[in-house]
């Protein structure tokens, strides 16, 4: 038996839970219509989504067509044990943490519970702000999994949008016109191919995209596709079960799916091993990832942008990178300017770097002076804004800007940064 009581006590609870609860979506599997509907009338009003099975077909169901941060279940489905199902559901594929409801406290259930993955147990009769608690903890351990995964995936990625600003810096014609593609495509749900060469800005402007979009706040997930080895990229990306291939001791969820509800980011997407195109070609128009080793597709949720320094449509014709996945990704098209081409942005962006490097550095900034100014802009920048920001650190780590950087027309006694 359950305590109906603490039904009274919800409206109180709702505070304590609602951070924790209010963004995820749970799945209660159960064969008995007053356990399901006391289960959902504690967990309803506290998550994102709820929705009912009873039995285990119906829960297969609803597993092929949405994602779940938890399922409640019930380890006593008619005729089957959920324990049974779960172990079954875990050999082929992908599930969410699983809170089990069992009547018996013994040993052997706890054990089997374990083995068969179940993150929490609950013992009936239990109340409300336990079967609160124990989902909570579960979609929480589940979170931090997930964020460490994303961390250590952020911290490999270009170091690009850590070392300039979270918006464009600049005011030329060139630059103000991808700062309004970017403002009407952003709240839109179309890929978007970012081009250009190398130190553009491309994943400034995909950040910025994901910012300004219904997606922000979840996961701006950046990979590097060229980074990544051929035999690993598409678990690294669409995740693997254990036991898929050697040395996959334990399962692990792919980067789709750590951007779930968010935004991935797949720059230099022209690296993919033809294999792995075909299926993210697939992924793109079926919404589903298929871990390497499992059965079951998972339903994914999120935005795509990807970005390339190579020229694609000379890819396709040299039969590296297939036609039919060009044509889907290159829905709308920004290519990033050369800093060359950018005329006054080099100043904004050497002022910025300057301010930002040298706080970071602890060294005192050097001045800009009208001549380094023109030397900037006179500059070929063939590394673009990744050249600039390294040009600028060098100066303060020498305290002066280097003498290449001054044409012989423009060389004087201000290489240092000073008119002295």
């Amino acid at each position: 038996m359950t305590h109906p009581a603490d039904a009274a006590a919800l409206p109180q609870r709702a505070s304590a839970y609602g951070t924790r609860l209010a963004s995820i979506s749970v799945l209660i599997v159960d064969d008995e219509p007053g356990m399901r509907h006391f289960i959902a009338r504690i967990l309803g009003p506290q998550c994102k989504r709820l929705e009912l099975a009873a039995s285990i077909t119906e829960a297969e169901d609803w597993l092929a067509c949405a994602q779940f941060d938890v399922i409640v279940l019930d380890n006593i489905l008619g005729a089957e044990r959920g324990l049974d199902w779960l172990a079954r559901q875990r050999g082929r594929g992908f599930l969410p943490p699983v809170v089990l409801i069992s009547a018996f406290a013994d040993l052997e259930t706890a054990i089997e519970a374990m083995q068969a993955g179940a993150v929490d147990m609950l013992l009936k009769p239990f109340r409300s702000n336990q079967l609160l608690n124990a989902v909570a903890r579960s979609a929480e351990h589940m979170r931090l999994e997930n964020e460490n995964h994303v961390l250590r995936h952020k911290l490999r990625s270009s170091a690009e949008s850590s070392l300039t600003s979270d918006r464009l810096t600049g005011n030329s014609p060139a630059i103000e016109a991808i700062r309004a593609a970017i403002a009407r495509v952003a709240p839109l749900p179309s890929s978007v191919l970012l081009t250009g060469a190398s130190g553009t800005g491309k994943e400034v402007a995909a950040r910025m995209i994901h910012d300004l979009s219904p997606r922000a706040q979840h996961h701006f997930v950046p990979v590097n596709c060229a980074a990544m080895s051929a035999e690993m990229v598409e678990a690294e990306l669409f995740g693997h079960v254990e036991g898929a291939f050697a040395g996959a001791t334990n399962r692990r969820e792919g980067l789709f799916l750590h951007a779930q509800d968010g935004t991935l980011f797949l720059d230099e997407v022209s690296g993919l091993p033809l294999s792995t195109q075909a299926k993210l070609l697939r992924v793109i128009e079926d919404h589903r990832v298929r871990p390497v080793g499992a059965e079951r597709e998972i339903p994914v949720d999120l935005r795509l942008i990807f970005a390339t320094n190579t020229d694609l449509e000379a890819e396709v014709a040299a039969g590296r990178f297939r036609a039919d996945l060009f044509y889907r990704i290159n829905i709308v098209h920004l290519h990033m300017p050369p800093l060359r081409e950018r005329g006054d942005d080099v100043v904004a962006l050497a002022g910025s770097f300057m301010e930002r490097l040298s706080r970071q550095l602890g060294m005192p900034a050097l001045d800009i002076t009208p001549r380094i100014e023109a030397a900037l802009r006179r500059r070929d920048w063939p590394g673009n804004v990744r050249e600039l920001r390294n040009l600028i650190e060098r100066a303060l780590i020498l305290g002066t800007f280097p003498p290449d950087l001054m044409p012989p027309d423009l060389t004087g006694p201000d290489l240092s940064g000073t008119d002295d």
